[in-house]
């Protein structure tokens, strides 16, 4: 299996419920790793650059049509995108990933596009709140019970995670990932929880 975790980002995207992992993913606590465990890839509509909430500007590393088969993970970045027809385009994508046993996250209004299309359906699951996922759901969400009121749930491999929970998020796709081990994972999580001065204070 490839060690390429897939970032699908739409336009529009909510840049920060990325930072968290992406950025365990590729450093530790000193610097760059020089052998990690995963590579973070961008997938986009193009390989023209999509553009978050905020302005920037990221140069996709795979397209909808170029995107490989085999990977580690596929993580669905939240944003306004979702709503919009060409989420439609990443439907295929993702039901490919649940059929093979991918871990798959997915944060904010992803979450929601995850329980349009039945997706959450078989596992517990949490989002931005149980009335958006009923919305978005429609006739397609059919576990209202499977609903978590909780920052980030993780099960049977699936990650979900409402739009302030981009920390949370991280650190359950870390688990599931075995990025690091628990207790490391846990240091990251508490070190950009609590604070550097609430850990380290000199006092």
């Amino acid at each position: 299996m490839s060690n390429e975790i897939l970032y699908i980002l739409l336009p529009d995207y909510a840049a920060h419920e990325a930072v968290y992992l992406s950025e365990a993913i590729a450093s530790d606590e000193f610097a760059l790793k020089k052998n990690p465990k995963y590579v973070n890839k961008v997938v986009a509509p193009t390989m023209e650059p999509v553009r978050s909430i905020g302005g920037f500007r990221t140069l996709p590393d795979y397209s909808f049509d170029t995107l490989p088969d085999d990977y580690a993970a596929l993580v669905l970045i939240g944003g306004f995108g979702w709503s919009t027809p060409l989420a439609e385009r990443v439907v295929p994508i993702v039901g490919q990933a649940v059929g093979k046993g991918r871990v798959v996250g997915a944060i904010c209004n992803g979450a929601s596009f995850m329980a349009k299309h039945g997706f959450l359906n078989s596992v517990k699951h949490t989002g931005n709140g149980l009335e958006q996922l009923k919305l978005w759901g429609g006739e397609n969400y059919t576990n209202a019970d499977g609903y978590v009121s909780a920052q980030a749930v993780s099960d049977k491999g699936m990650v979900t995670a409402n739009g302030s929970a981009a920390l949370e998020f991280a650190r359950e796709l870390l688990l599931v990932l075995a990025n690091d081990t628990p207790e490391r994972i846990e240091m990251y999580y508490q070190f950009n929880k609590q604070g550097f001065c609430s850990l380290f204070s000199d006092k």
